[in-house]
């Protein structure tokens, strides 16, 4: 039988793989991106966001969440619960309505979509005619009421959003008892807004946009009140009792109309300018909610005097003698108010109101004095600074955990303590196994710390590096701070803010030792920062050390940006993470490549022209490498400088065109036709133009020249505790590997701990080696004597993996962007290689070793390679004998971005940025799988006539 079986293929490993290797996109973190609508049910107690590519996601209590997606990616408009109802109605903006059902399976909540429909008017009707503007789902959960632009209403059933044509309320007859002369001066135009009588559900408010309000009684099929408005109307809102509802206009005004049992005509009751008397922008939604102590809450969106104010985007508060006006870094969507639902309370009583801007999701705590923020426990605005470099540490100790998220409480004592309001639907995914989490580096020289360990990014600390540093702004300025008589009365909101006061401050890589507390962050402008964890607020001096690395070589002048002036003296750093030593990189490019060895006390780092080692706790440079070749001027330039240097890459191209047609000359010799020469040289150069344009995805991979540019980029640094010299003693190492496919190992001398700080440490070089095909070096790796990666700094010192095993000869893996090869230690010759698919233009972006453990058996797991290419694929390949095991598409390869924000964890999973705002995270592990389950129960509910008994999803769907 073994003649028959494909070569290497093994019917016992492939049943492994299946237990280990399992792709799934599991979760998305952070705030939707491009957000569209919102809506929220009081009776469920979940918020729902709609986004312009046709995104639906539905959150209730931290961990519920829901997620679909409309087949025709339009834009949601419109987001209605069905009251009562496990279900909820979408208007995108193609006209079309969709229905949504959550329902069980399987033991948890599912949103699936159940019907569609689009209105569709007689033929010939202009579009305009069946354009819908306003939705009402009836209380009745029967129909849905749907105005449009020809001031026409139809009634739809549900669920089969079959029209009632007997039902439809015309434009026609709404205006038969209006007066002459108020149809003469405006016509109806389209339904602005419809609301459903609190207190009488056979009565709907209509609001046209001319400024028409009707009462219409659905029994009698007839209009009891108009209200002559004489404004531009932009919404309307009932008072709980239905005795007087408010419209708001256009000019910047809100009206206040009683609704009388007779059938005189309606005065309004008052007509107020908030912010008049000057021009204002329109007030587009108004909340009037009644409290216990008679003092109602009046909360509006807009209304700013036009003039100073127009480019503002506030919310106002008014209640009694407070008023404030909240604003927003980014454009408000929509709010909502959290206030009792329950039919027989007699009060409002608001709680909350929850506003979605563009940009993040902010919820005000309508209950505590100063109304303040409420720290929300998902959507995150990831983006409130561009995210510059992502680094994620798994199986965080208890300790190092408690400690940081004291030192993140310190910085949130001016949230509310209030529970998180929208609390809707039940968790029952089991408890995450560890402590994970996830830093994000930024442009404004911040970096987050996100627990990662769960379905919900919650924000546990933010560390900022703009202390160290001068810069226009200072920290110590407040924007929130107003004077006693400022007026409107603004007060700023949320966290969104894209500018940042100096682009060299972005941060660009981090490395977190979770053992012994070091951080190290590095930056724009050369800046490597070592912090350590201090539970207290101090103040001390920060040491600095500059490292030269073109080691005062003649002929390189920087053209790129100034270093970051530093502060003189002691600065006040708060409790957390707080630097003690800068290393200053000269010249000041970006730092390309970080590595820590906490154990050593050594921080390597690299920039486009070499790299350095730093001793920390001497706070003492042991030694620079300059990597830069002479051709690398495009390294001097500065990744800020507004040059580029496209002549120099044009002129390498066609040198390299021109290399190859001289080499293919040489090759076919002087034999043959003169003329036959010149058309397979004319047939060569259209190749050779073809491949350009082409590349890089179908490019044919061939040796690159020392001249290409960047060639003495650090790419990867990695410090191993491996035999360098000879076999038999084994001493500390780093290795560095560069863009120009060089890899540079180093021998260290690292004193013992009595004679730590009385000796030097020392390096000397031990070994150079180059790459044939001179590929980009991405990762470096030394293998132990069982093939196995050899373990963290401190990782056995905690008892939290084996040692490692130094009878054995250890291997080298150098993994270029087209190659992986084992190298033996060592003499570091070559032992094994894998060579990635030539022709498809493949190219490794994103390597590290992941643990893999069985869902079957938790007594077996395995250390592979977890891959990232240019082409958005991901590849698992064993270790140390470099199989592929199994390939998943994952990211689009045009998604460029998402390739280069791609991190992974070490234990399978991992993240990349889907938009400036949002993770997605996937999984590669079959045990480990991070994803929301939940389950909503149908709440008992007594809803004006309507009485239910408690059921569950499936129940109220078929119901319905």
């Amino acid at each position: 039988m073994r003649r028959f079986l494909r070569p290497g293929h093994d019917p016992v490993r492939e049943r492994l793989k299946r237990d280990l290797f399992q792709f799934n996109k599991t979760v998305e973190h952070g705030f939707p991106h491009q957000p569209s609508a919102l809506g929220y049910s009081p009776f469920l107690r979940l918020m729902a966001i709609g986004t312009r590519s046709g995104a639906i996601k539905l959150y209730g209590a931290p961990g519920v969440e829901f997620m679909g997606l409309h087949e025709e990616n339009n834009t949601v408009m419109q987001i209605h619960f069905i009251p009562d109802q496990c279900q909820l109605v979408t208007l995108l903006d193609d006209n079309s309505l969709h229905l949504w059902s959550l329902k069980q399976h399987s033991g948890a909540s599912e949103l699936r979509e159940e019907n569609r429909f689009t209105l569709k008017g007689p033929p010939g009707s202009p579009p305009s005619a069946t354009q819908i503007t306003a939705v009402l789902p009836h209380s009745s959960r029967e129909v849905l009421y749907l105005g449009t632009e020809s001031g026409n209403i139809f009634v739809v059933e549900l669920p089969s959003f079959r029209v009632l044509e007997d039902r439809t309320i015309t434009s026609e007859a709404v205006l038969q008892r209006v007066p002459q002369d108020y149809c003469n001066r405006r016509s109806c135009e389209l339904v602005e807004a419809l609301r459903e009588h609190p207190k009488n559900p056979d009565q709907i408010l209509i609001g046209y946009s001319r400024g028409l309000i009707v009462l219409w009684d659905l029994q009698n099929n007839k209009a009891t009140h108009h209200f002559l408005g004489n404004q531009q109307l932009e919404n309307l809102y009932w008072q709980r009792d239905g005795s007087k509802f408010i419209s708001c206009h256009y000019d910047g005004s809100y009206t206040q109309w009683p609704v009388s049992s007779d059938n005189r005509q309606p005065e309004p009751l008052e007509n107020l300018v908030p912010y008049g008397p000057f021009p204002c922008k329109a007030i587009s939604k108004i909340y009037w909610q009644t409290t216990k102590n008679g003092l109602p809450y009046i909360i509006f969106q807009g209304g700013m005097p036009r003039a100073s104010y127009g480019d503002r985007h506030s919310i106002s508060v008014v209640h009694g003698s407070q008023q404030t006006a909240f604003d927003f870094t980014s454009r408000v969507i929509d709010f909502f108010i959290i206030f009792s639902s329950e039919p027989t309370a007699e009060f409002d009583d608001p709680s909350a109101m929850v506003v979605l801007a563009e940009e993040e999701l902010v919820v005000i705590d309508l209950k505590t004095v100063g109304w303040p923020a409420v720290h929300p426990p998902y959507l995150a605005s990831l983006h409130c600074s561009a995210i510059t470099c992502s680094h994620h540490v798994s199986n965080i100790p208890l300790k190092l955990w408690e400690r940081i998220i004291s030192a993140g409480s310190k910085q949130n004592i001016h949230y509310s303590n209030m529970p998180w309001p929208i609390d809707g639907g039940t968790n029952i995914a089991p408890d995450p196994p560890q402590r994970d989490l996830l830093l994000t580096g930024h442009e404004d020289g911040t970096v987050r710390f996100w627990d990662a360990s769960g379905v919900c990014l919650h924000l546990l600390y933010k560390l900022s590096t703009v202390r160290v540093f001068l810069t226009d702004a200072d920290p110590n300025d407040n924007m929130n701070t107003l004077g006693e008589d400022e007026w409107p009365p603004l007060r700023k909101v949320g966290t969104f803010d894209p500018y940042s006061d100096d682009p060299r401050l972005g941060i660009q890589k981090i490395y977190l030792c979770k053992y012994s507390g070091y951080l190290t962050v590095a930056g724009t402008a050369g800046q490597v920062l070592v912090m350590e964890l201090n539970d207290e607020d101090a103040e001390h001096v920060v040491d600095h050390a500059e490292a030269d690395l073109l080691q005062d070589q003649e002929g390189y002048r920087w053209k790129g940006h100034e270093k970051l002036k530093t502060r003189d003296g002691p600065v006040r750093f708060e409790a957390g993470f707080q630097p003690f030593v800068l290393v200053q990189c000269q010249p000041p490019a970006v730092v390309t490549s970080l590595a820590l060895h906490s154990e050593w006390r050594l921080v390597a780092f690299g920039t486009s022209h070499g790299f350095g080692l730093f001793d920390h706790q001497q706070k003492r440079l042991v030694f620079v490498k300059c990597t830069l070749h002479p051709s690398d001027q495009l390294a001097l330039e500065g990744p800020l400088s507004r040059v580029k240097s496209l002549k120099k890459s044009l002129r390498q191209s066609f040198r390299r065109i021109r290399r190859s047609r001289v080499s293919s000359r040489k090759r076919r010799g002087g034999s043959g036709n003169t003329s036959e020469v010149q058309e397979a040289n004319a047939k060569f150069d259209q190749e050779a133009l073809q491949e350009m344009e082409l590349a890089p995805v179908q490019r044919k991979i061939e040796a690159r020249s020392a001249e290409d540019s960047f060639t003495g980029f650090v790419r990867t640094l990695y410090f191993a505790d491996t035999f360098l010299r000879d076999s038999s003693r084994h001493c500390p190492s780093l290795w560095a590997g560069t863009n120009g496919g060089t890899v540079y190992a180093f021998c260290l001398r690292v004193p013992p701990a009595e004679r730590r700080m009385d000796e030097p440490v020392r390096a000397e070089q031990a070994k150079e080696i180059q790459l044939m095909h001179r590929a980009p070096v991405v990762g470096i790796l030394v293998l132990d004597g069982r093939g196995t990666p050899l373990p963290e700094p401190l990782e056995v010192a905690h008892d939290l993996s084996k040692s490692p095993d130094m009878q054995g000869s250890h291997q080298l893996l150098v993994v270029s962007e087209e190659q992986f090869k084992v190298f033996t230690l060592p003499k570091v010759s070559s032992k094994l290689k894998l060579k990635l698919t030539a022709l498809e233009g493949c190219r490794v972006r994103k390597v590290t070793v992941a643990n893999f453990g069985s869902c079957k058996t938790d007594d077996y797991s395995e250390n592979d390679l977890a891959v990232l290419t240019n082409l958005g694929d991901i590849q698992i390949i064993s270790l140390p004998f470099l199989k592929l095991q199994i390939r998943y598409p994952c990211i689009r390869k045009e998604d460029v971005s998402g390739i280069a924000s791609c991190v992974f964890t070490k234990y399978g999973q991992g993240f990349y940025l889907i938009s400036p705002s949002e993770f997605e995270r996937f999984s590669l592990s079959t045990k480990w799988l991070v994803e929301p389950r939940c389950v909503v129960d149908m709440p008992e509910v007594t809803s004006n006539n309507h009485v239910h008994n408690k059921s569950g999803v499936e129940n109220a769907t078929r119901k319905s």
